[in-house]
């Protein structure tokens, strides 16, 4: 999970964090803000004291959202989902928890989770670039899903799962998934069709295993000259030079 996932919405969260801190009780208040200094100093230890110390007097779901922040900075993955959810289980409305609690899932390899959480981030969220941000979380949580079943063997899931990620973000990398599960289930004109797509992207740094791709399905198909024309592109590319050339050996 990318760090500006969190760090973003944490920025924001802590400009106002001292004035919030003044509707908890007084000692949580001083507690918590001592843990916002620390937590951006970087002393992720003495931040987790100071919340610690402020919910012995204030169950406060701002003071359970810093402790999940801070947790997850330390990689403790389950305390961080326990953190998050202790937030939301105090305020269900408060959108930017299930952010957290999404890049934890995610991070903690708990993709479906994931979604969920993306998903009521995207549903709760105001801001339109934020709403745009969690269907991209969603998507790639759905990658990750498509990924799973793709290794498994499971074409029929991935296709599925892959294409529930294109839904919310025409993510290069599902669209690369998604061609690869189609030529491996013998689907050779989707690969294509697919592979396609990557290519008509204004950007993307997976063309060269598009041209790769869509070179096999041409292949199978038995459009040799095509497929030696992708397969001549996809050497472009460091990472598909040598199947490329080994393909276009083969086709001699």
């Amino acid at each position: 999970m990318k760090k500006k996932w969190i760090s973003l919405f944490l920025s924001l969260f802590l400009a106002s964090s001292m004035i919030i801190a003044q509707e908890m009780p007084s000692d949580a208040a001083m507690a918590y803000n001592e843990g916002n200094k620390l937590l951006k100093a970087g002393n992720f230890d003495g931040a987790i004291g100071y919340y610690t110390e402020a919910l012995k007097t204030s169950k406060d779901y701002r003071i359970y959202y810093q402790l999940g922040v801070t947790l997850k900075k330390q990689n403790k993955l389950k305390e961080a989902e326990d953190a998050f959810q202790n937030c939301i289980q105090q305020n269900p409305n408060f959108d930017i928890a299930y952010n957290g609690l999404g890049g934890a899932y995610f991070q903690d390899g708990k993709f479906a989770e994931a979604v969920e959480s993306f998903k009521k981030f995207e549903e709760l969220t105001k801001q339109k670039q934020h709403k745009d941000q969690a269907k991209e979380y969603v998507a790639r949580s759905y990658v990750k899903l498509g990924e799973q079943s793709k290794k498994n063997g499971n074409y029929p899931k991935a296709i599925e799962q892959l294409g529930e990620a294109l839904k919310y973000n025409q993510l290069d990398a599902a669209y690369i998934l998604l061609a690869t599960a189609y030529y491996e289930s013998g689907d050779y004109d989707k690969a294509i069709t697919t592979a396609d797509q990557v290519l008509n992207l204004k950007s993307s740094g997976l063309k060269g295993a598009a041209y790769y791709y869509k070179g096999m399905g041409l292949k199978q198909k038995q459009d040799i000259t095509k497929a030696k024309e992708n397969f001549e592109l996809a050497k472009r590319d460091a990472q598909y030079k040598r199947l490329a050339d080994y393909e276009l050996n083969l086709l001699k």
